[in-house]
């Protein structure tokens, strides 16, 4: 998939955490900008960023409105603004009312995303209680991108993923160590 702006969208709430963790710990710095919507408490947004640029050598932020998406860059999306990208290139954050009945919404910010000839784009479920994700599985799929699921056997709470498989447009189910290789495989390392 090397193309010119890989973007990817990795979704999780209940136990996400301990899976991004697992998925980034060793990940090459890779050529796409990645954006985490987790659903979490404010409070501890910091130590999730903390803990996760511990993990990987690729720079991880809380996401800013106004960030620009580089190529080796992992942007957590801020706990109570929705996240939602403007022509794949640019990070928009507002308050709007709560989608799913949460805020930030995986479905929010997957489905900001616009299909240009030089984008990849990708799409990740993992654990959690409800749907959040669905719609925005679908919409990557409808523009040609590439989606991804954690597998039953090692999700927390097989919510999210299973409600995104069923829809019949989830490429791959996968453990955290195979979401690694895969997002290697689909967005290439970014050279030095």
């Amino acid at each position: 998939m090397h193309t010119k702006n890989t973007v990817v969208i990795i979704g999780a709430s209940t136990g996400g955490f301990k899976i991004v963790r697992k998925i980034f710990s060793g990940l090459p710095v890779l050529n796409a900008g990645i954006i985490i919507v987790q659903h979490m408490l404010g409070s501890v947004n910091g130590a999730f960023k903390e803990k996760l640029n511990g993990d990987t050598g690729m720079e991880v932020k809380i996401a800013e409105d106004g960030d620009g998406i580089e190529a080796g860059k992992v942007y957590i999306a801020p706990s109570g603004l929705h996240l939602r990208l403007t022509n794949n290139t640019k990070i928009r954050l507002f308050d709007d009312g709560k989608v799913n009945a949460v805020r930030p919404s995986i479905d929010v910010t997957m489905k900001s995303l616009k299909s240009g000839p030089e984008d990849g784009i990708i799409g990740v479920i993992l654990t959690g209680m409800g749907k959040d994700g669905v719609e925005g599985i679908i919409h990557i799929k409808a523009l040609g991108g590439i989606t991804v699921a954690q597998d039953r056997d090692t999700s927390a709470i097989y919510g999210m993923p299973k409600a995104a498989v069923e829809t019949g447009h989830v490429d791959f189910a996968l453990t955290p160590e195979k979401i690694s290789d895969k997002l290697t495989e689909l967005c290439g390392i970014m050279e030095k």
